[in-house]
């Protein structure tokens, strides 16, 4: 028999929550990245009966909760409702979430947020047992930053997917979070190395200095480690990518040019930081953010 010691046996810190904001601060998403699926999938389920609660889904161990900023009051029920999210008011460059919950559910309201990574403030009751809970956190405000990269291999070596995924994680820091990774299958075209997929990577950046020295260092590492002439690199920071759908339905379905994804990148607001022919396939990835299960089916369509 091992015998273990607990220094607080009914706390499960979150290992990070981050919040996204729209320009507007109409909307935000709430990422919470957690150490306990379980956990956080009863969450999932009770979070999704709050009022400004817009859409959930989960990717990995980050359940993300798409908000409408502003307060409504939650009427908790044991077993059906009982823990959610009931306000998200943004103050200049902070966020604030206050979470509720019954019993179990107030643990994970208070203490398991308040001690997640990435939390500036908190302020919690007493939670446990038969009561109910309530905790605020306050986090930074962060911009969503999506970088599409293709064609950094060549038929005799190299991977898209690996590299962009080890850059980023190399890059992942407070300032800069790595969010997700999603592989987006294009038309297998003429000119493709073997499977004709590129990547877009997604971060959460709390301001632009983070914002320029994070793609700085995406395009000196591409530089660096690319095997090809024609990498492709695009970025698009913005709460979503609705504007490149049209063109990455396109690039599902047919062979296009280089010029043809310059053109639509610079009319869609969408920077080139390498402009190599790897800059169509990138240019449709922008698309796919956080979608994995779904950007490397040929058959669906971006949310």
């Amino acid at each position: 028999m091992k015998e273990i010691e607990l220094n607080d046996p009914y706390t499960t810190p979150y290992r990070g929550i981050y919040a996204i904001c729209d320009r507007n601060n109409e909307y935000a998403e709430i990422i919470e990245h957690t150490n306990c699926y379980g956990g956080a999938a009863w969450s999932k389920f009770h979070y999704s009966h709050s009022p400004l609660i817009l859409k959930t889904r989960s990717i990995g161990n980050m359940i993300r909760y798409t908000v409408s900023i502003g307060t409504s009051p939650l009427e908790l029920k044991p077993s059906t409702a009982a823990a959610g999210i009931e306000s998200v008011i943004v103050e200049g460059n902070e966020v604030h979430i206050t979470y509720s919950g019954l019993g179990g559910g107030g643990v994970g309201a208070t203490k398991c947020r308040a001690f997640a990574q990435g939390v500036i403030r908190c302020d919690y009751t007493e939670s446990g047992g038969g009561r109910a809970a309530k905790g605020t956190i306050t986090v930074p405000k962060r911009e969503r930053v999506l970088i599409g990269i293709d064609d950094t291999d060549t038929k005799e070596e190299g991977a898209t997917w690996t590299l962009t995924h080890n850059v980023a994680k190399e890059l992942d820091c407070s300032e800069s979070i790595y969010l997700s990774h999603s592989l987006v299958q294009l038309f297998p075209v003429s000119a493709r190395t073997q499977n004709c997929v590129s990547t877009v990577l997604e971060f959460g950046c709390v301001d632009e200095n983070a914002k320029q020295e994070l793609l700085e260092s995406v395009k000196a590492a591409l530089l660096k480690y690319s095997v090809s002439d024609e990498t492709g690199m695009v970025v698009l920071s913005d709460f979503e990518s609705g504007k490149i759908k049209e063109y990455a339905k396109q690039c599902r379905s047919a062979e296009l040019t280089r010029e043809y994804a310059l053109q639509y990148a610079k009319d869609s607001g969408v920077d080139v930081w390498l402009d190599g022919n790897g800059v169509i396939g990138a240019l449709a990835a922008l698309a796919w953010f956080a979608q994995p299960d779904d950007s490397v089916r040929l058959d669906a369509q971006p949310e």
